[in-house]
């Protein structure tokens, strides 16, 4: 998967090219770790751009359970550990530090490369709930919004009216339209009680309440300039 880049922890020199192989073949960036103390280094260096941790537990200077401690400090980004060990207080151990995956060698180097494409599909899921417009960040899982780092105090309807002219990034859009799948199909009050509540989002959103453009004849639009 192109722009996507996994960080392949392991000791042995072995296991980290056969990994490497089948995720190159699939199009994944990869970087390498051969301990510990490296896996920190290079993780510190690029958590930006990692997307997922291939993370083995026993290895030289410094152990996986050591090395997942110090990603987990502020970083949540994806960890599948790879251990030779099978029991289970140690894969309880893990989910406790925060894993998200377990696999036992030896494995299926096809079923690993399944696992994580599972595993970075339910991320980038998740990560795409929140989403960043010129400095309003909407987060639609915890149903919040920030402007500029500061969070605003919206109704249920003004989030969802907010919500959609976001979806709608540069369309125009009727206030019928806007009824239709903001109020739904059986609400039969006045329209102008758009132009009510985008008064009042235009406020909360302060400077950037100029992105909510009024269209005359037609209603409103959602553009960042």
């Amino acid at each position: 998967m192109e722009d996507t880049t996994i960080l392949i922890v392991d000791d042995e020199s072995r296991m980290r090219k056969l990994i490497k192989d089948f995720l190159n073949n699939k199009n994944y960036i990869t970087l390498e770790a051969s301990d510990g103390e490296e896996a920190i280094e290079i993780f510190q260096k690029n958590k930006n751009k990692i997307n997922l941790i291939l993370l083995d537990v026993m290895m030289p200077k410094i152990d996986g359970w050591t090395v997942l401690r110090e990603i987990r400090i502020d970083s949540n980004v994806p960890v599948i550990m790879l251990t030779a060990r099978g029991e289970e207080q140690d894969e309880l151990f893990g989910f406790e530090l925060g894993v998200d995956e377990y696999i036992s060698k030896p494995f299926s180097p096809k079923i690993l490369v399944a696992r994580i494409e599972a595993i970075l599909k339910r991320s980038q899921g998740e990560k795409k709930s929140i989403r960043n417009f010129g400095g309003i960040v909407i987060d639609e899982n915890g149903r919040t919004v920030t402007v500029d780092g500061k969070p605003i105090e919206l109704s249920l309807r003004e989030f969802e009216l907010l919500k959609y002219l976001l979806d709608n990034e540069k369309v125009a859009l009727s206030r019928n339209k806007i009824l239709n799948n903001v109020w739904n199909y059986d609400y039969y009050g006045d329209s102008r009680t758009i132009d009510s509540h985008i008064k009042k989002i235009r406020s909360k959103l302060g400077k950037k309440g100029k992105y909510i453009e009024t269209i005359r004849g037609i209603g409103y639009k959602f553009e960042v300039k």
